[in-house]
C-alpha cells in the first residue's frame, strides 16, 4: 500500500497544539496515513519560562478562545493551579524527550503527547518533571527502567538534533510556528491550513481522505466522508 506521511510540528507547551489534538487523533486510523511526530522547542534553553502572573495574563485569552472554538477542556488544576505556581516552569525538552521516548519504545509517542496536554491542561500538573514523565508513561504501559534509560540517552545524543531538524522542516514547509502540519507525498510536502478545521474532524478527515493515494482507499470497505459512509457498489 502507498503511504503519505502527515508531518505534525508541534510543541507540549503550545495551547494551539492542544487546539488540534482531536485533529491529529482523529486521523491516527486513516489507512495509507503515517504520522511523524517533531519537536520544536518553543520553550527550551533560554526560553524556558517560569510561570509569573504576566504568563498567565498572556495565555490565559488564547485558552479561553481555543476552549470556546474547539470545546477542548481546561481545568481549575490548570488556571488557578498551575498558572499560579511560582515554583513552575514550562521547558519544553523534557516532554518533547519523553515523547522521542515513548515513540521509540512502543511507536507510542502521539498517546504520550494526548496524555501529556491532558495532564497539563486538565490536569494542571508539571510535565516538565521527571517524575510526571514516568508515571504518565506508566499510564500506557511503558515500563518505568526502560523508559527511564530511553530519557537518558535521548537527552545526551539526540534531542538538540532533533529540534535542529524539526526547525528545519519547519522553514522548509513555510511554517511560522506551532503546530505546523505538512502532508508529504512522493518526496513533496504541502502545508495543510489548520483554522478551518479546529473543532471540525470530521471535515478534517474528509479532507486528508481526497488526498491519500488511491491505493490506501480500501475497496472493499466503506467510503467515508464528512456526510456519512457510502457502501462501495
Amino acid at each position: 500500500m502507498q503511504t503519505a506521511t502527515l508531518h505534525y510540528i508541534y510543541d507540549p507547551f503550545c495551547g494551539w497544539c492542544y487546539a488540534a489534538a482531536p485533529l491529529l487523533h482523529a486521523a491516527v486510523d486513516l489507512p495509507g496515513l503515517r504520522i511523524a511526530l517533531h519537536g520544536g522547542g518553543m520553550m527550551t534553553g533560554a526560553n524556558r519560562q517560569p510561570v509569573t502572573d504576566a504568563l498567565r495574563r498572556y495565555v490565559m485569552p488564547h485558552d479561553q478562545r481555543i476552549a470556546t472554538l474547539t470545546g477542548q477542556p481546561f481545568g481549575d488544576a490548570y488556571f488557578d493551579g498551575l498558572l499560579r505556581d511560582p515554583e513552575a516552569v514550562f521547558d519544553s525538552a523534557p516532554p518533547i524527550t519523553a515523547v522521542l521516548a515513548a515513540e521509540a519504545l512502543a511507536g507510542l509517542g502521539l498517546a504520550l503527547l494526548e496524555r501529556l496536554q491532558r495532564a497539563h491542561y486538565v490536569e494542571g500538573r508539571r510535565i516538565a518533571e521527571p517524575a510526571v514523565l514516568i508515571e504518565l508513561a506508566g499510564e500506557l504501559g511503558l515500563e518505568p527502567e526502560a523508559f527511564v534509560a530511553a530519557l537518558a540517552d535521548i537527552s545526551r545524543d539526540g534531542l538538540p538534533q532533533h529540534i535542529a531538524a524539526s526547525r528545519e522542516l519547519l522553514a522548509q514547509v513555510g511554517g511560522q510556528g506551532f503546530p505546523t502540519l505538512a502532508l508529504e507525498r512522493d518526496g513533496r510536502f504541502e502545508r495543510l491550513e489548520l483554522g478551518a478545521y479546529l473543532g471540525k474532524s470530521a471535515a478534517w478527515l474528509a479532507m486528508l481522505r481526497q488526498q491519500l493515494p488511491a491505493a490506501a482507499i480500501d475497496a472493499d470497505g466503506p467510503l467515508c466522508g464528512v456526510d456519512g459512509c457510502v457502501l462501495p457498489s
